[in-house]
């Protein structure tokens, strides 16, 4: 099952694609990963497509990365006199706590939070961006605002408050039975709604104790602003360009985008790139050139992965939208075009030995024309090393521990493979030109260049650097 291309593939499942036969479908069409968006569905159902994804694994005998994905707090307005009301252009309307049914002039908004972080002259959103209000005064429980943008508002709407950091962890009650339900489950990353601030990492950090990766979604704007401590602190990074998309103008999010995707190839961490890249395809088997374009350029750009949401949660052609995701990134990575970019943007290493080493590594594979490059790694920082230079060649990511294998599928270029507990650098030697003739990525005769640390099982050891011939 080894991919013909190196930004990898994460696939959404949802009722369009809950049965096994319909995730070994996606798997065989090119999904790398499996998202489960607890947002939706039941604790039972997601064990199911867990335990069905695992059974893969052994059939296929290739990891493959599982995200829960939390869905964090969701601010929402009350309910309205028969369901809806119309908001004119303004009009006033006041927000508040009194627990009655809204009507044309006010609603309830049953989140103190947000009343604490109100200022004069700030703006809130709702349905998605749809309405638009400004705040002219507030108290602890109320605040009176008006109506710029108006439109039909009906019971339940989501709030957005762009300007505004929110007093709130990105880990509600939900979200917390949702954690422990994941984490018992094993699943490899849990993707990490609502970050506001470094502090909301660091909370789930204490919670999840290295059991699972953590990805950490930038929607809010206010992230941004701690865009490099952010990716600092998390293990990857997932550009969320559906909530982004409410709360800043939709001409700033390609320029976030490419903001935060290399902030992340700076400090060599995996970036994934989501939300309505294929999304025509959830009805239609095809999809637009611009869509087509937008994943073309999360793959210029140097995204790890790509995402499909609903178009393989709900779609109607779930196997057809990773199909043609993975059309489109295998024409980009042929492309002279994409060999320059990623030249050019290639960065200088650490000034670190396992940099060195790493960087040498890439050099020295290009130079000798090698079949690919060996990592071995228990933690995954020397293979997360090794494609964070964006070799020209394959990148084999070996290691002992069953659950760094599942999380390097997330990786770019990074083919990873489970290996027994290796003792010898001779073992080591002889155990790469094993698994590069096995995955066939080499042939006798093929030149393999080989990076690890020593002493094994040492994290962020990179110091050896070899250059064997596969027999």
């Amino acid at each position: 099952m080894r991919r013909q291309r190196n930004s990898k593939i994460i696939a959404t499942l949802g009722p369009a694609t809950s049965s096994e036969a319909m995730i070994d479908k996606l798997f065989k069409a090119g999904a790398d990963l499996f998202r489960l968006n607890l947002s939706h569905g039941t604790h039972a159902g997601h064990r199911l497509a867990y335990r069905a994804i695992r059974r893969l694994e052994k059939k296929y005998k290739r990891p493959i990365g599982i995200i829960a994905d939390l869905q964090g707090p969701k601010l929402r307005v009350g309910e309205f006199e028969g369901g809806e009301v119309f908001l004119k252009t303004g009009q006033r309307f006041r927000l508040d706590l009194e627990n009655e049914i809204g009507n044309e002039t006010r609603v309830t908004l049953p989140h103190l939070e947000i009343f604490a972080a109100l200022k004069p002259r700030m703006d809130l959103l709702l349905d998605d961006g749809k309405i638009r209000l400004r705040v002219l005064r507030r108290g602890a429980k109320f605040a009176e605002t008006k109506v710029i943008t108006g439109g039909e508002l009906s019971d339940h709407k989501g709030v957005n408050v762009p300007s505004a950091v929110l007093d709130l962890s990105p880990l509600t009650a939900k979200d917390r039975r949702d954690l422990k339900f994941s984490l018992g489950l094993g699943v490899d990353w849990v993707a990490l709604s609502f970050v506001q601030r470094p502090e909301d990492i660091e909370e789930a950090k204490k919670i999840i104790k290295g059991k699972a990766g953590i990805l950490a979604k930038l929607e809010k704007p206010s992230a941004i602003k701690h865009l490099k401590k952010i990716v600092c602190l998390a293990d990857a990074i997932m550009v969320a360009r559906g909530d982004l998309g409410v709360e800043v103008a939709p001409e700033d999010v390609p320029i976030l985008q490419k903001q935060i995707i290399h902030a992340c190839r700076l400090k060599g961490r995996p970036v994934v790139v989501a939300t309505q890249m294929l999304d025509s395809m959830i009805h239609a088997p095809m999809p637009t050139r611009a869509e087509a374009s937008d994943v073309a350029t999360a793959v210029y750009d140097g995204a790890d992965a790509v995402m499909l949401s609903a178009e393989t949660a709900v779609g109607e052609y779930p196997t057809q939208s990773v199909s043609m995701m993975e059309r489109i990134i295998k024409r980009v990575e042929r492309d002279r075009l994409y060999a320059e970019i990623r030249i050019t943007e290639r960065r200088s290493p650490e000034a670190t030995s396992s940099d060195a080493i790493t960087a040498a590594a890439r050099q020295v594979a290009q130079t000798v024309s090698a079949a690919a490059i060996v990592t071995f790694t228990a933690s995954g920082s020397t293979t997360l090393r090794a494609a964070r230079e964006r070799p020209t060649v394959p990148i084999l990511g070996l290691t002992p521990i069953e659950s760094t294998a599942r999380r390097l599928t997330l990786t770019w270029g990074v083919h990873s493979v489970r290996t027994k507990v290796l003792h010898s650098f001779r073992e080591m030697v002889n155990t790469a030109a094993t698994v590069a003739k096995h995955e066939e990525f080499a042939h006798p005769g093929d030149k393999l260049v080989v990076t690890a640390g020593v002493p094994f099982g040492t994290p962020g050891t990179t110091n050896i650097l070899r250059i064997s011939k596969v027999e």
